[in-house]
This record gives C-alpha cells, sequence and structure tokens, in this order.
C-alpha cells in the first residue's frame, strides 16, 4: 500500500533533518505506542516510565539484571508544539485513586533520558552512557485512518458498504443502510441528507465499537473521536454505493462526498502521517484480544484484519545512521496482547501463538523488509494475583483481583471494594478450530476486498475458503473477563513503596530498547 509521493518523502526528510541537534547529544531511540481503543496505551507507557524512574523488579530486562542500569529521568521532550504526556497525573490515578487513566484523546509525547553502564569494558572506561527515550503516544482511532491514504472515495466506500452488510454487522447497519439506499450519487446537493447519512454512518461505527460486538476495523477513526474538528464538513461525510472510477458530475452528492473524503486524507489523516508516525524508530503494536474472543469468530477475524492494514501503514526496515537522518524506518516492533492478567498464566503462551497465526502475513513481511518482530503477552500494570480453588473436588486455576464498580456476572454486581476469585477460563491448549474459523471469515473478507479493487493479502490470501468449518459458537473458548481495578502497591518492610507490578513488560523493554544500552 503506498501511502507517500516524492513530496510528502522530502517533508519528511526535512523534519528528521530537524531533529539531528538533539541526536548528536546522545544515542536517540523514537518509540511509538500504537494500539486500537482501550488496549491499554497510557498505561503501558506509565508503567515503563514507573518501572524504570523507580528502579523497578525487571529480571529480564538485561541492564537491570546485570546491574548496568544507573538510572531514569524526565526531561523536556524534543518538540515544543505537541502536548505532554501526563505522566505524573497517570501515576496518581493508579497509585493514589486505584483507577485507570482516560483513554488518549490527543497525540502527546515525553522525553526519558536513561544512564546507563557500558557492557564493553572500554567503553565503561569512558563514562557511562546516556539513551534519550521519546515515546510518542497517540490514540488507537487514529491508526485507523492510515490506510485511508492508498483509497481513493469509491474503493472505501464499497469495502465500508460491503463490510456492513456482512451478516455479522447487518443488522446494526441497518438504519445506516436503509438511507444509503435512498441516496442517488449523480443527483444534487442536499446539505440536509448528507448530514443525515453522516449522522447515522457515525452511529453504526459507535455501535461496532460496543462491547457486545468489539468489532475492529471501523474507520474513519475520527468519527469516534471528533475532538476540535466535531461538526466540520472534513467529518461530515458517508460512504455512497457507487463503482470503482465512477464520474461525479458537478454539484453531485458524490462529487460533495469525494471532496470531503479527500480533504479528511489530506488535512487530517496525512499530517498526522509525515509528522509523526512516519518518523518513529521503534514501535509497540498493544492489542486487547479479551473482547474479541469474548465476542466470538467474527469480532476476532475483524481484530485481525484491522490489524493487518494497521502494520502494512509501517515502514519497516534496518536502521542505519542515513536513514535515521532521512527516512527513518522502524527496525523493531513489538506486538503486545495486554491484560494478560485477565487470564491464567496456563494460556499466556496460547494468547501468543494465537497472534502470531493470524497475524502471520503482516509479521513475515516486515521481517522480510529487515525489522525483527516479537510477539509478547503482558500487563503493563499487573491487577490480579493467581490462586487456585476447589469447586466439586476440581482444582480451578483462578485469578484474584478487585473488580471495578459497575461490574457484573452471572447477575452478581460489585461496588469497587470487594475481593473475589475468579474462574477466567481457559484458551485452547490447540486453538486450530478457532483459527480456523477466523481463517473463514478473513479469507471472505480478502474475497470482497479483490471485488473493490484491492490485491489479495493475509496470511490466507492464497488459500481456499474452508467452507467445512461451521461459524460454531459451541468452538469459541468459554471465557469470563471482568475489568479489576489497579492493584494496591505493596510497601517494603523499611516503609518503601515499590513499583507498579506487571507481567513480562521487562521482556518487552529488552527487547524494544536493550540493544541500544549495550
Amino acid at each position: 500500500m503506498k501511502l507517500t509521493d516524492l513530496a510528502d518523502e522530502a517533508l519528511i526528510a526535512l523534519d528528521n533533518l530537524s531533529d539531528l541537534p538533539s541526536s548528536l547529544r546522545g544515542s536517540q531511540v523514537r518509540l511509538g505506542v500504537a494500539g486500537l481503543a482501550r488496549a491499554g496505551k497510557t498505561v503501558f507507557i506509565t508503567s515503563l516510565v514507573h518501572n524504570l524512574v523507580h528502579d523497578g523488579r525487571l529480571p529480564m530486562f538485561e541492564p537491570w539484571r546485570s546491574r548496568r542500569l544507573i538510572g531514569a529521568e524526565l526531561e523536556p521532550q524534543l518538540h515544543d508544539d505537541v502536548p505532554t504526556f501526563d505522566y505524573r497525573a497517570h501515576v496518581r490515578e493508579l497509585v493514589d485513586k486505584r483507577s485507570w487513566p482516560q483513554s488518549t484523546r490527543q497525540i502527546s509525547e515525553m522525553r526519558l533520558t536513561i544512564a546507563f553502564e557500558s557492557a564493553s569494558y572500554l567503553s565503561r572506561k569512558l563514562g557511562s552512557g546516556k539513551l534519550h527515550l521519546d515515546i510518542v503516544d497517540y490514540p488507537g482511532e487514529w491508526l485507523l485512518d492510515l490506510p485511508l491514504l492508498g483509497k481513493d472515495f469509491a474503493v472505501w466506500s464499497q469495502e465500508t458498504i460491503d463490510r456492513a452488510r456482512q451478516p455479522d454487522r447487518a443488522a446494526i447497519a441497518g438504519p445506516w443502510l436503509e438511507h444509503l439506499s435512498t441516496l442517488d450519487p449523480s443527483e444534487p446537493v442536499d446539505e440536509e441528507a448528507v448530514e443525515e447519512a453522516a449522522r447515522r454512518f457515525k452511529a453504526y461505527l459507535a455501535a461496532c465499537r460496543a462491547d457486545e460486538h468489539a468489532f475492529s476495523l471501523v474507520p474513519p477513526g475520527r468519527f469516534l473521536m471528533p475532538g476540535d474538528l466535531d461538526g466540520s464538513p472534513a467529518l461530515t461525510f458517508a460512504p455512497l454505493d457507487v463503482v470503482p472510477k465512477a464520474d461525479a458530475p458537478k454539484g453531485s452528492l458524490l462529487a460533495m462526498m469525494e471532496k470531503r473524503y479527500d480533504a479528511y486524507r489530506q488535512v487530517v489523516v496525512k499530517p498526522f502521517f509525515r509528522t509523526h508516525f512516519a518518523r518513529l524508530d521503534r514501535q509497540v503494536v498493544l492489542v486487547d484480544p479479551l473482547p474479541a474472543l469474548n465476542a466470538g469468530p467474527a469480532a476476532l477475524a475483524d481484530l485481525a484484519l484491522a490489524l493487518e492494514e494497521i502494520l502494512g501503514c509501517f515502514r519497516p526496515g534496518r536502521s542505519s545512521w542515513l536513514t535515521s537522518v532521512l527516512t527513518r524506518r522502524i527496525d523493531r516492533i513489538l506486538i503486545a496482547a495486554t491484560k494478560a492478567d485477565h487470564l491464567h498464566h496456563v494460556s499466556h503462551d496460547r494468547l501468543e501463538l494465537l497472534l502470531e497465526r493470524i497475524l502471520a502475513d503482516p509479521i513475515a513481511r516486515a521481517e522480510k523488509a529487515g525489522a525483527k518482530v516479537d510477539v509478547k503477552a503482558i500487563a503493563a500494570v499487573r491487577a490480579t494475583r493467581e490462586a487456585e480453588v476447589r469447586k466439586g473436588g476440581e482444582r480451578l486455576p483462578c485469578i484474584v483481583g478487585v473488580p471495578q464498580a459497575g461490574e457484573t456476572i452471572d447477575d452478581r454486581g460489585f461496588n469497587g471494594n470487594e475481593e473475589i476469585a475468579l474462574f477466567p477460563g481457559d484458551l485452547p491448549e490447540n486453538p486450530e478450530i478457532l483459527i480456523q474459523q477466523v481463517e473463514t471469515l478473513i479469507q471472505e473478507a480478502h474475497r470482497h476486498g479483490q471485488r473493490s479493487g484491492d490485491a489479495p493479502r493475509g496470511p490466507w490470501s492464497g488459500r481456499a475458503a474452508r467452507p467445512d468449518i461451521a461459524m460454531d459458537t459451541a468452538l469459541v473458548p468459554d471465557l469470563r473477563f471482568l475489568r479489576f481495578r489497579p492493584p494496591r502497591l505493596e510497601t517494603t518492610a523499611e516503609g518503601m513503596t515499590l513499583s507498579l507490578p506487571h507481567i513480562r513488560l521487562d521482556r518487552a523493554i529488552d527487547f524494544l530498547i536493550g540493544d541500544k544500552l549495550a
């Protein structure tokens, strides 16, 4: 998917050159933290920084294990025109109030400078080293927009309408599709019809995101998080039932929708891609697969397709001094399944395997381009602990924690203060049946993509569909998920409060920046 032209590449190179004076003052890594909505981006950044600043327990982070990590501290960020990630406020939310910070609603960044001793004897004699870690956070909804740069209005419209007409979405898309059928793209513009189409389309996207459906592929992302663009013409459009390369008569509804769609791409999407997304060195992609697993194979296939499109927008490759100056390449990508603390550890490897399988093709493409890719099940902040409970003579592996106020299970509500033990269920030891269900749905989606002009893609794009695999919901893991409150931090005998607990955050940090601290 081609997202830039020569002019875009020239502007990206100029932006990179503007960062050069700062990078010459020490080693620098620009880390992007991506993920769809509610995947835990804010919590991930906060816990990463908190554990590095407060000497958290990071046994699988090699500089910490070998005692070469001297310390880390916050410094003024690189760009004065970008909001600062409010790290201290997020720590107060997690530690003092034991509540989760609000989801990311705007782009922000921060700089963490890490001091370390080199693993090399000669380098140690020259003094300690420093790594400037610039962390960039942005709303997950914005990621969904990046693939639009490679699609014109007709292709995007046909893909969106085909997706809405699929059995798993048709009911929630009904009011919008009903209104769509009354619109003639060649008729003169009716502003009232445009606004009604946009209103119904946005309502459909919001319904797709609801927990009971848990669909991930819902672009344009800014429709769900408009910010200061709310009500603007650039966010007031909707798909039309048109064929690719259809003529758009002057003054027609089609001409108006095309104009606004193109404005959205040029004014909203492209500046974000050029100014922030194309200037990253390393990337974390946070994925919360639990709602999709709860909702069934259709939601899981939708998640895989959304991630496939997002990963297709990355600029992977081997890094070098020249590429860091002219056109940055992402040389390491971590795909992290978040909220692993909501499952017993016996399911963690299975969760990683599931992600590896459904994202096999985009992972292979990134690796072929020269990037290193890893998949891990993590919890940036561990909200539960594990225990075994006897029930009917059977030992059940459970998780123990305090559900958030308002959470319910089996008609039982919680007030936010009661600790419970929950058997969340297990992912299947061999997820092949579940993967085959998802495979059939993804293959069907790719066939729709071919009809709208896209080339086949995806881990199963070259395989025949599997009509023999029925969409039997009984084959979906019987999982029970609750939202738990952040934990109360432990205190040592000396009265020292420990850092935020986690699962495999140390492995994630080691993969992302461990080589830069050698």
